[in-house]
């Protein structure tokens, strides 16, 4: 699985396309995805799904663009579609543009199938109450969206954030999996599980 990553949006959200024997996978598109459609263009890929970790405006501003433009179904974490009816969803806060509506259905949660590979849909709320994690053990790779980053974690002070679960999702879910695993966050670099267990200042001495 060859994963490529577009920095978009206002707050350079990675947006990630998976793509595997001609069907791809995009997760996140937080902005204007023209990159990401003449992407899927030029390597004649189908983009089979949208994927979203959670519904945060800034993860989700290119997703009416990105559907309309392929066809492909959005899936999203059921336990924050009450964030679409605040501002954090629908966007308008801080001065950040409104998201344009979409249709979605519910993400899976557990085994599913995506591009013919194995994907373990993680619920691992702390940064949202719906967030997930999208982990492909055949890939090494797993799409933590905001709650895990390089040397830090997701806010927790957000409606619906909580530190206790954050902790608990990454404790539980996130330094369970394969230490060589890469974890490719909502922003800035990717890492690695045995990266962020040896160095993520926020679990070294319990600082929650």
């Amino acid at each position: 699985m060859r994963i490529t990553s577009y920095p978009l949006g206002p707050l350079d959200t990675n947006c990630y396309v998976l793509d595997h024997a001609g069907q791809a996978l995009a997760v996140d598109p937080g902005g204007d995805p023209a990159e990401v459609l003449d992407f899927l263009r030029a390597e004649k890929l189908t983009l089979a799904h949208i994927l979203i970790t959670h519904l945060h405006f800034d993860h989700i501003f290119g997703c009416a663009e990105l559907a309309r433009g392929t066809g492909a179904p959005i899936l999203a974490p059921k336990a924050d579609a009450a964030l679409m009816d605040t501002e954090l969803g629908r966007g308008g806060v801080y001065g950040f543009p409104v998201v344009e509506p979409f249709a979605s259905s519910p993400a899976p949660l557990g085994l599913a199938r995506f591009l013919d590979l194995e994907c373990r849909c993680l619920a691992t709320p702390g940064h949202t109450p719906g967030s997930i994690t999208y982990y492909f053990p055949q890939a090494n790779a797993a799409f933590v969206g905001d709650l895990i980053f390089y040397r830090s974690v997701g806010r927790t002070d957000f409606p619906g954030g909580s530190t206790s679960q954050l902790k608990n999702s990454v404790q539980e879910n996130i330094f369970t999996l394969p230490g060589e695993t890469v974890l490719y966050p909502g922003h800035g670099l990717e890492t690695t599980v045995a990266d962020e267990m040896t160095h993520n200042p926020f679990f070294l001495h319990d600082m929650f």
